[in-house]
């Protein structure tokens, strides 16, 4: 399993990341870093968007997508 953290600022960022995550044929979840808590489907608009704008995601997933993780750089944090 793979965990990366992400932070995505506007609405348009948390288009291309979902529209990125609806092309993979694996699962993969996004939580909030302070709440782990809650984790939601990465390829559900409204569930990333659920989650806040500004605030850093951590993401999981085990598969591997040259597109998504170009996707996932684009937005990666510290």
């Amino acid at each position: 399993m793979v965990e990366k953290r992400i932070k995505l600022t506007e609405l348009d960022d948390v288009k291309e990341f979902v529209r990125a995550a609806s092309q993979c044929d694996f699962d993969i979840d996004v939580s909030d870093v302070s709440y782990n808590r809650v984790v939601i489907d990465a390829k559900s608009i409204l569930g990333v968007l659920s989650l806040g704008l500004s605030k850093a995601l951590t993401v999981k997933y085990g598969g591997n997508n040259l597109q998504f993780e170009n996707v996932l750089s684009k937005y990666a944090t510290a």
